[in-house]
């Protein structure tokens, strides 16, 4: 173990020591025995200025010259002119910072805390008839696990048997449980607050939802915001002028006792503590509602952005089709028609076809068995339902098939981007089914609101087809479009907005994630987007809606706004102070406690970033 680490453990010790010594001391007074008092102070003083100058030769040894010289020239002066009494306020105060700087951390960071304290190390495996528990790092794909009431859903799967009620407040912020059923897909890190029920590992532990927001936050933790590295620059400029005005107040006044009293109200807590509280809490705070913000330089960047890049599909859209519109023939209804159409298409695996089949279940349309089934991959299927022969595909596979009689009688036109698939019964056209993606509920809301957070410039950036792009962004507060891009176009468009001030990248695809890290800050839909994306992107949100830019936005705002201002008036308080006990106002004692009633204050207004 190394001095300065070991430092650590010595601190408490110190802190008890000068504590006991102070009360020592004055109960030397009461007793009668005053002469003993300064003499107890400083002895209890020197251990902790003893540790102070190891601490300063070793930062001084990285090159780092830090603010606790301040407190080492406060304490050494003190002693040297017989203000004992303040020399050991100021020791207990070092000594025992560690504590308040530790319960203003711990308090801050408590959302992300709370996610790497879930992490779950082992599961429940089915292996050869019986129950085995084995760590998460054994568990291969395809393994059944069983998920029991109160447990942490191990790794990424879908539900093999029974119903899942998870609650995914951990990740999404949702306060309510959410219904899983057999075949679909749950997500590691939720809790289940149902019954115990099975489920089919579908990733590994380390590629799961939940190990990467693990990764994000731990890379969230270790980062440090610019305004703490100007901060550590402005810690030269601050131990100069406290250095000259002490030097200044003794020349002038030839009293020795004002150099020391503006030494020890020179404490720099302020500097050195409310910034990193404040970007910590917002981080937090972001946390708890489903934003994971990857640090405190993607936080003072976010409260900053004034331009935006937006991608489309699985952005500004759901990103999944959805039937938009059904057109049966004559005598066949909407309902029969895709009942009969996700029969046939239970045998496929295509997207589209899963689309139809997950429409007809959530009407509860009931299902038949298929039969005779050959599938044409691209193009469409052919199999027997209830005895009828079916055909699900796009156009010219049911014209190749069929012929156009019938087709002909059905109206053909469609939203740009959508796809028809075509159904047919014994030879005949039955009908169609339009499949488009769907704008978000509430986009135009949002970014209207953008509008009113600052963000002046809105640009759509999508590789889709112009047609497309333009038709989605018609009626949206958007200023531009841009269709049809490559991953290095979306790239050119964000370096072109940065003259407008800096960028922020909406995306969810691994096409978008060069855009999303070119980008001054670069948003990423981690909810269903691509993991490369999510990597790229500076903020992540964890549950897949687009309106929680909006709380990401305000709360980096909120964040930077009280660190600032928790700077500026914990400065400016303590130069006032500095001032005062220059001319003599302020004896040491009495600024050194003065000095720890604003660094409380300073630190207790930074955790406000906590608060909505």
């Amino acid at each position: 173990m190394t001095l300065p680490s070991a430092l650590k453990y010595v601190r408490p010790v110190l802190a008890a020591l000068v504590a006991a010594g102070l009360l020592a001391g004055f109960a030397a007074k009461l007793a009668g025995s005053g002469a003993w008092a300064p003499a107890i102070w400083a002895a209890v003083t020197l251990p902790v200025l003893l540790a102070l100058l190891i601490e300063i030769v070793t930062s001084l040894r990285r090159g780092d010259v830090g603010l606790d010289i301040v407190a080492a020239l406060s304490m050494t002066a003190a002693l040297a002119v017989g203000e004992n009494l303040a020399g050991a306020i100021v020791a207990l105060m070092y000594a025992g910072g560690q504590y308040l700087e530790a319960f203003a951390e711990r308090h801050a960071r408590r959302e992300m805390t709370a996610l790497l304290s879930r992490v779950p190390r082992t599961a429940v495996r089915h292996r050869n008839g019986r129950l085995e528990e084995v760590a998460l790092d054994l568990i291969l794909p395809g393994d059944r696990l069983l998920v029991r009431r109160g447990d942490v859903v191990p790794v990424d799967g879908t539900v093999a048997e029974g119903v899942a009620v998870l609650d995914q407040s951990a990740l999404t912020g949702e306060s309510l449980p959410a219904q899983f059923k057999t075949g679909e897909s749950v997500l590691s890190g939720t809790t289940n607050v149902g019954d115990a029920f099975d489920m089919a590992a579908s990733r590994l532990a380390a590629d799961s939802t939940y190990a990467g927001v693990i990764r994000l936050v731990e890379a969230a933790q270790r980062s440090r915001a610019p305004m703490s590295r100007l901060a550590d620059r402005y810690a030269m400029v601050f131990l100069g002028v406290t250095i000259v005005l002490a030097a200044a107040a003794w020349l002038l006044s030839d009293d020795p006792v004002r150099a020391v009293a503006v030494l020890v109200v020179a404490t720099p807590c302020p500097l050195i503590l409310a910034v990193p509280v404040a970007i910590v809490s917002g981080l937090s705070r972001a946390a708890k509602l489903g934003i994971l913000i990857k640090g405190g330089k993607a936080i003072e960047t976010l409260a900053r952005v004034r331009a935006l890049v937006i991608d489309k599909t699985g952005t500004l859209t759901i990103g999944q089709a959805k039937i938009v519109d059904t057109r049966p023939a004559d005598g066949v209804s909407s309902d029969e028609l895709l009942r009969i159409a996700a029969s046939l298409d239970q045998a496929s695996k295509h997207i589209i076809a899963q689309t139809i089949v997950a429409e007809a279940r959530s009407k509860n349309l009931a299902l038949a068995i298929p039969s005779e089934v050959v599938e044409t991959p691209g193009e469409g299927i052919v199999g027997r339902v209830e005895g009828r022969y079916v055909m699900v595909g796009g156009l010219h596979f049911i014209v190749g098939k069929v012929g156009e009689s019938g087709l002909s009688m059905l109206p053909h036109e469609r939203p740009p981007g959508a796809l028809t698939a075509a159904v047919a019964i014994d030879g005949k056209v039955a009908g169609l089914l339009i499949l488009s993606d769907e704008l978000r509920a509430g986009t135009e809301a949002m970014l209207l609101e953008l509008r009113n957070l600052g963000i002046e410039r809105i640009v759509l950036a999508t590789g889709d087809r112009h047609e497309v792009a333009r038709f989605i962004a018609a009626g949206l507060s958007i200023d531009l479009v841009r269709s049809e891009l490559t991953p290095d176009q979306k790239i050119l468009v964000v370096l072109s907005e940065r003259k407008n001030g800096p960028v922020m990248m909406i995306g969810d695809g691994v096409n978008d994630a060069p855009a999303l890290a070119a980008a001054d800050l670069g948003l990423a839909m981690g909810a269903k987007g691509a993991a490369a994306s999510a990597e790229a992107a500076d903020v992540v949100l964890l549950v897949d809606q687009l309106d929680r830019v909006l709380p990401a936005i305000k709360i980096a705002r909120r964040s930077r706004f009280i660190a600032l201002q928790s700077v500026i008036a914990g400065m400016g308080l303590s130069f006032v102070a500095m001032i005062a006990a220059a001319l003599g106002y302020i004896v040491p004692v009495e600024g050194a406690l003065l000095q720890e009633v604003i660094d409380v204050a300073v630190i207790f207004n930074a955790l406000r970033a906590l608060r909505g």
